[in-house]
Parts: structure tokens; C-alpha cells; sequence
């Protein structure tokens, strides 16, 4: 029987430690994730495309883990995708779909490839909150947008019950640095009973 990480996720306290669990679980996450309905990838690649008309636009899928948005988001006809993230044996699976124009080996905190405004739209999928990357990365994602970039992120239930996650995704509205375009609620793991929200930010 395949050793199972989901549980586990949430426990991750370092940026060290997460990388590793993830590193761990690559080879199965796909299974894993689809056991339990995974949903989110779907409903941002949606969101996005409903505020993105142009689908050959760069699209930088951060924290692409083994490409399930990328997938989702090339379903929705995005044609132009990179990907980065921390662990490299999820970065290993992802490369196997043959979907993204570049993948990206980073470490934590690093900067983003290119210059600010290389990207239409940055992709952050069930990437920010609890037990995955800091809400602190969202400065470094706005920062990396020009004006008029868009962000697709999700917050699972977790992350929207953190205070620090609430925090950073007001100040970016409350400080002038950004501007809600769409907001949903609904399904993020419904195997167990996870929700989550899907925002659409416009950088200004």
C-alpha cells in the first residue's frame, strides 16, 4: 500500500521540510490528490481565463509541484506556460507532460525568472497558506507583475483561517497594489471536505 502524504501536509513547518515532504510524495501525489477530487486547479484555470482573453499570453504557474495546473490551465487553451518550484521531484513529474515551455528549479524565497512584467498572469494554485509557501510570497508576485498583470491564487480553508494569509491578501488590496477582479468559493478536496476561494487579482 502506497504511503499516503496529504494528512501530512499541514504539519510542515520549514520551507526546508516542505520541499522535502513534497520531494517524497511526488511520485504519487497525482494518484493521491485525484483520489480526493481535487478541484482548485480547474476552477482558477477557469477564473483566469474568463478575465485573460489572450491565450498565448506568458503565464508563470509558481509552485507548479507536477503540473496538475498546468494542466488545467492549458485546458482552458493557455499555450505559453512556465512553471517553477522548490521541489525537484515534483518538477521531474511535471516535465513529463510535455505542456510547459520552461520549468524552473528555485529555492524558497529566490527571486522570480525574468523581469518584472515577463508575465501576463502568475498562477500561485493551492500553492500559499498552510503547510506550502509563506503569504509573504505574495508581495514577491506583485512585485513581479507589471500594471495590469493578473494573479490567480487559492486559499484552502486552512490558509483563510490564518490570520497572516487574511492579512497579506488585504494589505495588497487596502495598499493600492492590487484590485479584486473575481471572487468564488467551492470545492478544493472535497474527499476531505476541503473548501477553498479563488481570487483573480489586476495589478495596478
Amino acid at each position: 500500500m502506497a504511503e499516503k502524504f496529504l494528512e501530512k501536509t499541514y504539519g510542515c513547518e520549514t520551507p526546508d521540510a516542505t520541499r522535502a515532504h513534497y520531494d517524497r510524495w511526488a511520485a504519487t501525489y497525482d494518484a493521491e490528490i485525484a483520489e480526493n477530487g481535487y478541484a482548485t486547479p480547474a476552477r482558477c484555470a477557469g477564473a483566469l481565463a474568463r478575465q485573460l482573453n489572450d491565450k498565448s499570453a506568458p503565464i508563470l504557474d509558481f509552485g507548479c509541484g507536477t503540473g496538475l495546473s498546468g494542466v488545467a490551465l492549458a485546458a482552458q487553451g493557455f499555450t505559453c506556460i512556465d512553471g517553477i518550484d522548490p521541489a525537484a521531484g515534483m518538477l521531474a513529474e511535471a516535465e513529463k507532460r510535455g505542456l510547459y515551455r520552461k520549468l524552473i528549479h528555485i529555492d524558497p524565497g529566490s527571486d522570480l525568472p525574468g523581469a518584472p512584467g515577463s508575465y501576463a498572469a502568475i498562477a500561485a494554485i493551492g500553492v500559499i497558506g498552510v503547510g506550502a509557501a509563506p503569504p509573504e510570497v505574495m508581495d514577491q508576485i506583485a512585485a513581479a507583475l507589471a500594471p495590469g498583470g493578473l494573479l490567480v491564487f487559492s486559499f484552502n480553508d486552512h490558509a483563510l483561517e490564518d490570520s497572516d494569509c487574511a492579512a497579506k491578501r488585504d494589505a495588497l488590496l487596502a495598499n493600492g497594489t492590487m484590485r479584486k477582479l473575481e471572487e468564488s468559493y467551492g470545492d478544493h478536496l472535497p474527499g476531505i471536505g476541503l473548501n477553498s476561494s479563488v481570487y483573480v487579482f489586476e495589478k495596478l
